[in-house]
């Protein structure tokens, strides 16, 4: 069993989620304001050593075709820096749509637009993780 954090990358948040290889289950955590970039990787580094993941995923956005648009390159670029910063694997996820399923999950729940802002990101990155664990049932080791 390993922890595993997930992102969901945007311009002006990135929404956190965590979840458990052997549960094959995601949970959202947090969310962080891009804004301040020290402040930034600061949280995530308090998240990291809070959680000790195994692995770090990010969402990576496509146009529903799969081919890549201009926030592609941009979270591949918080990819890089996340492998930069921790000896962590880190792998993509498929996000397409995880923005409007967390809206659909959040009105759902009955939360409005102005109540389901502050966490609608962790709720993407929530769906975002639980896809990988979709596409990676098994407990896959941290790669050297």
């Amino acid at each position: 069993m390993s922890t595993v954090l997930a992102f969901d990358f945007g311009e002006k948040r990135i929404g956190v989620a965590v979840g458990e290889t052997l549960l094959a289950q995601a949970h959202p955590l947090t969310v962080i304001a891009t804004g301040d970039r020290e402040l930034r990787w600061k949280s995530i580094a308090a998240l990291v050593t809070e959680w000790q993941p195994a692995r770090l995923i990010v969402g990576l956005p496509t146009h529903a075709d799969g081919t890549p648009h201009a926030l592609t390159e941009r979270c591949k670029r918080f990819a890089e820096s996340l492998r930069r910063r921790h000896p962590l694997p880190v792998d993509f996820a498929d996000e397409r749509l995880s923005s409007r399923d967390a809206e659909a999950r959040l009105r759902d729940t009955g939360h409005n637009a102005r109540s389901s802002k502050a966490v609608l990101d962790a709720v993407a990155a929530q769906i975002i993780l639980q896809t990988w664990f979709e596409s990676n049932t098994h407990d896959t080791p941290p790669s050297a």
